[in-house]
């Protein structure tokens, strides 16, 4: 009986040929999993692409807030304008656990305190940008978590040290600045 051996090697080809469309269904699946997994840490978080590359220098700023909290720590203070206006900026730095490594805490500054911030202003020229130091009243500086490194030397090329600050790992009343 020809006919049933043909309907039987129908029938294997039809289980070949769904095995090979499962086969490949299964590795393209494994590959784009695999492109997900690799590519979800790019989407994971933004970079500091709104933020010019240059450091905007602002004197005398008054601290009127700090948000130490996940995932930026966020500055707020006034600075006044070249017409004697204040001016309410706000800006980040790392998350608290990076900036604690670095001597910051959450008593390094405080509302009323006066203080020098060095700023990557948001390319948009508003009153927004990403902190890179920032130089305390007694002279000390603290450093932003982005910058690398890892022992907050901002001024080590002066001759100051860096860790200052109140509550801080460093900026101790017998340490030399």
């Amino acid at each position: 009986m020809p006919p049933p051996k043909m309907a039987g090697r129908a029938a294997g080809a039809g289980k070949n040929t769904e095995r090979a469309v499962m086969k490949t269904t299964l590795t393209a699946l494994s590959m784009l999993a695999g492109v997900l997994a690799v590519s979800s840490s790019a989407f994971a978080h933004h970079g500091n692409a709104a933020y010019d590359g240059s450091v905007v220098e602002l004197k005398n700023a008054t601290v009127t807030k700090l948000s130490w909290a996940n995932p930026h720590t966020i500055i707020e203070f006034d600075v006044k304008d070249d017409k004697g206006q204040p001016v309410h900026w706000a800006a980040e730095l790392g998350s608290p656990s990076a900036l604690g490594l670095l001597g910051w805490s959450k008593t390094s500054v405080s509302p009323g305190d006066v203080i020098t911030v060095f700023v990557h202003q948001a390319k948009s020229k508003n009153p927004v940008g990403r902190i890179d130091h920032v130089v305390l009243a007694n002279g000390s500086s603290l450093r932003d978590s982005g910058g690398g490194g890892g022992n907050n030397d901002v001024d080590n090329a002066r001759g100051r040290g860096g860790r200052g600050g109140r509550g801080g790992r460093g900026g101790r009343s017998g340490d030399p600045q």
